[in-house]
């Protein structure tokens, strides 16, 4: 018998299948993107509210997934869940109370979103809102980062200041007394930042298409 927690857990997996959090899944379906949140799932009644057949249809076709390859992710012999990383929208990130002084996930706030293992156990989501980012990262994009990662020049990380600000750039050189950082959109100017300016960086792993 189809049960609840399985059907919720396939559309979890789907998303993740497709490099989104349940959200943006929604979103890239032309759905509420609280469609399939968490507190969409019990009534403020505590009963179970199923998602609708339209909204399902609409999520495999936004992903390109047929309905036996659902019904596989549906069932308890498909592939064992990835582990739970913590989710966190990139607008928010620069608020105080979500990291401690090393870049590594602090305090509450924080949603999850299933994802393959990465070496790093305290690696972590962002999801990029808006267009700051064209064309390297859309609108609902997920950007996986690892604060344990090494960094070379070259690689895109996400940069967070003493002033709050947090920002994604390509590392285009680091020495002891600064970091040089290139623009992900060219529309968007270069920065130089000095090392007392830099509270921590973190190298973006994966990113999702």
């Amino acid at each position: 018998m189809l049960t609840h927690a399985q059907i919720w857990t396939a559309i979890d997996r789907l998303a993740a299948r497709a490099g989104l959090s349940p959200s943006g899944l929604a979103k890239r379906a032309g759905l509420d993107p609280t469609t399939f949140n968490k507190s969409k799932r019990i009534t403020p009644d505590g009963r179970a509210r199923w998602p609708s057949t339209e909204s399902v249809s609409k999520s495999l076709t936004a992903t390109g997934a047929t309905l036996d390859q659902f019904v596989a992710l549906i069932s308890d012999q498909a592939r064992p869940p990835a582990a739970a990383v913590p989710l966190l929208g990139f607008a928010e990130a620069g608020a105080g109370g979500y990291f401690d002084d090393g870049g590594f996930p602090a305090g509450k706030g924080w949603d999850e979103i299933p994802f393959p293992a990465v070496d790093d156990e305290r690696a972590y989501a962002l999801e990029i809102s808006g267009d700051s980012m064209h064309p390297a990262y859309r609108d609902g994009t997920i950007i996986i980062v690892s604060p344990a990662a090494p960094i070379r020049r070259g690689d895109r990380v996400v940069v967070k200041t003493r002033g709050g600000e947090v920002m994604a750039k390509e590392l285009k050189r680091k020495t002891a007394k600064t970091l040089e950082l290139k623009s992900l959109n060219p529309e968007h100017p270069d920065r130089t930042l000095t090392a007392e300016e830099v509270l921590w960086v973190a190298r973006i792993v994966w990113a999702s298409q």
